[in-house]
């Protein structure tokens, strides 16, 4: 079909791809292809928690989605929250098969420092207290910081999908799952370049009302290394794919008409 793109989209922290199934479908409606990746946080995946780790592993699924690509296809990587680390190192390892990277109230690393470096600078400016009850774990001793999360119900419900449906919510607590940092990998020497990730047009979409990623960090994130584009979905919270479905739509629709 003319006109046709093909949506790769990347799960974030604690969950899998179940929360683009809204998008899903105004996309598909419009002729789009979508190819949603599990980087393996989900149940029904096979690998264990322990077996995600390290990065290599955990990146894995999307690595080898990309490869079995043909030579003269590209796909529009769009990752969420902890996604956007995943698309920032594919977008480095394939470079040729990908139009343009959307990074949603997502984490948008910079070739000129490692992702490991922006992780702990989030963590940092995370107060303990405001991660609620979400189930932490640390590696290295209670005086570093987190290496593993798995969010709590009363953290969704007030934070993470804060304007989104009740119905929703429950969903979120039956799909909940730990998510590990792998900060001794993405801490390492930044493996982004700016010949590779650097060469692919970046697009971030602001979510006005996240009290995860909050705006002002989007903000720094985008300031540090302006994207191509910035579009800003007001009153989102951290799931704007749930919360705004319309809006978060129309932003990828244009994207693909531009792209």
């Amino acid at each position: 079909m003319e006109g046709m793109k093909h949506f790769v989209f990347v799960d974030a922290a604690c969950f899998g791809e179940w929360p683009w199934f809204k998008v899903r479908i105004p996309l598909q409606a419009a002729g789009h292809l979508i190819t949603t990746i599990d980087m393996g946080t989900r149940a029904l995946n096979a690998k264990s928690f322990d077996d995600i780790y390290p990065l290599s592993n955990f990146m894995e699924p999307l690595l080898k989605f990309l490869a079995s690509l043909n030579a003269d296809d590209k796909v529009i990587l769009v990752g969420h929250s902890y996604g956007g680390i995943s698309i920032a190192l594919a977008m480095e390892k394939f470079p040729q098969k990908v139009s343009v990277g959307v990074f949603v109230s997502a984490f948008m690393p910079t070739y000129k420092s490692s992702p490991g470096a922006l992780i702990e600078e989030y963590l940092n400016r995370t107060p303990l207290e405001s991660l609620m009850d979400c189930r932490l774990k640390f590696d290295n001793g209670v005086d570093t910081i987190q290496s593993s999360i798995c969010f709590g119900p009363e953290y969704m419900k007030a934070k993470v999908f804060k304007n989104c449906t009740e119905s929703i919510v429950e969903i979120a607590n039956q799909k909940v799952r730990t998510t590990k940092f792998c900060k001794e990998d993405i801490s390492k020497d930044s493996p982004l370049t700016k010949e590779r990730y650097g060469s692919i047009d970046r697009i971030y979409v602001m979510c006005g009302d996240d009290e995860v990623i909050e705006p002002e960090f989007q903000r720094e994130m985008i300031e540090n290394d302006p994207p191509k584009e910035v579009f800003t979905i007001r009153g989102a919270d951290h799931m704007p794919m749930l919360s705004k479905v319309e809006e978060l739509s129309k932003i990828l629709e244009d994207i693909a008409y531009k792209y």
